[in-house]
């Protein structure tokens, strides 16, 4: 008779466990969840848990502390990232109407009377003002393409869109004598993209690799869908093709470029759901995109 006490108490002690072990482990998927919906998507969610473990409890009552901390950071950080964009915006718009006025009264005074010296730091002024006419245009530029949301996508067509902008260029890409080198795969390549966004995106890159350019320029859409372009550019380190995607840097200073044309390329392209990147070997420097 006691053998059989001490086995059913086994029993009913292990058969215990086990639906104790079933309820944390139940408890456990509920935190989960609901901590990564937490963590997703802006919400005052709290985590709750069926079991009555005061461990498990505990332990949900620490994550929802956590929690509320985090859900004012991210509120104070969303309202400023939000102030920045919209004075970075208002800054780059104001100082538009300035720059505009300046370049008409050195427009006027192109046409009067002046000695060599002042025709040569007249043009000092020009050059500069519409650098920073560039810079201004661009950072308006990139405020405004980083607060958007992703543009509407639809089939379109990367080699007609390629081709479009190589010829746009063409005058540019004459008036410095290069003449590219190109080849654009027979094969359809469509792909469910923004096509002005692309369209965005092959211009910055292309007059990207004019400005850089020393003679030689390459552009290439493979089978497989994915584009390069190749250009010689000695002056280059590669610890600088590392950067050339972040803000603001630039491999000359702002009389040559704003630093910003490859950065709004790299926003555009991941908004889309590609990717860009640079890389760099005996002096040639290929960027390669794919969708």
């Amino acid at each position: 008779m006691l053998p059989w006490i001490i086995s059913a108490g086994f029993f009913l002690t292990a058969a215990g466990l086990l639906v104790k072990i079933r309820m944390m482990q139940k408890s456990a998927d509920e935190i989960r969840r609901i901590f990564g919906e937490c963590l997703l998507e802006d919400t005052n969610m709290q985590i709750t848990v069926s079991s009555g473990d005061r461990h498990i409890r505990r332990l949900a009552a620490d994550i929802n502390r956590e929690l509320r901390f985090l859900q004012v950071q991210r509120r104070k950080y969303q309202q400023g990232d939000r102030e920045l964009k919209e004075a970075v915006t208002n800054i780059s718009h104001d100082l538009r109407t300035p720059l505009t006025a300046i370049s008409g009264y050195l427009e006027l005074l192109e046409g009067e009377e002046k000695s060599e010296g002042a025709r040569r730091y007249l043009s000092c002024i020009k050059n500069r003002t519409e650098a920073m006419k560039g810079l201004t245009e661009e950072l308006f530029c990139y405020t405004i393409i980083r607060a958007e949301e992703p543009k509407k996508k639809g089939k379109t067509d990367i080699a007609g869109v390629l081709e479009e902008s190589l010829l746009n260029f063409y005058g540019a890409m004459a008036s410095k004598g290069i003449t590219p080198e190109i080849q654009i795969t027979d094969k359809k390549i469509i792909r469910d993209i923004n096509r002005e966004s692309l369209v965005r995106v092959l211009e910055n890159i292309i007059s990207n690799m004019i400005k850089y350019s020393e003679g030689e320029m390459k552009a290439e859409l493979l089978d497989s869908g994915e584009m390069r372009f190749s250009n010689k550019a000695p002056k280059l380190q590669t610890v600088q093709v590392e950067k050339l995607f972040d803000r603001f840097f630039t491999v000359e200073d702002a009389r040559v470029s704003t630093g910003l044309g490859l950065s709004i390329a790299k926003t555009l392209t991941e908004k889309m759901g590609g990717s860009i990147r640079a890389e760099y070997r005996e002096e040639i420097l290929t960027i390669f995109l794919v969708f």
